[in-house]
């Protein structure tokens, strides 16, 4: 089985910055392309950033300039830098990662959320 925890959310004010992580473990035996996605209340969940195994990057318009996605390809960890803080940013962060197995059948799984919550 394969796990997704993230980890850094919190309270922070406008303007300010956090950086989120997520670490994936169980029977790993390559951690493809990861992402982060997230989902504000009364809304549907939305990609905010991926980064792939040849760490490239693509982001949502709305974090663009704002947030960073790294990634630790030893630790099997994705992070996710984000500063200048809005109040829109406020969710639940997300991770997800395309995970292949010693058998070589390849999967995606998702992580149980992070809160992170923008005061004005």
């Amino acid at each position: 089985q394969v796990h997704l925890v993230e980890s850094g959310g919190g309270l922070v004010q406008a303007g300010g910055s956090l950086r989120l992580s997520c670490v994936a473990s169980g029977s790993i035996f390559r951690v493809n392309a990861m992402a982060w996605y997230r989902q504000a209340p009364g809304k549907q969940r939305e990609w905010v950033a991926v980064i792939t195994s040849g760490e490239r990057t693509n982001y949502a318009d709305s974090v663009k300039g704002r947030f960073t996605i790294s990634r630790d390809n030893a630790k099997n960890t994705v992070y996710l830098q984000m500063n200048s803080l809005e109040p829109e940013d406020t969710a639940v962060y997300t991770c997800n990662a395309v995970i292949t197995h010693s058998s070589l059948y390849t999967q995606n799984y998702w992580g149980q959320g992070t809160q992170v919550t923008v005061f004005s």
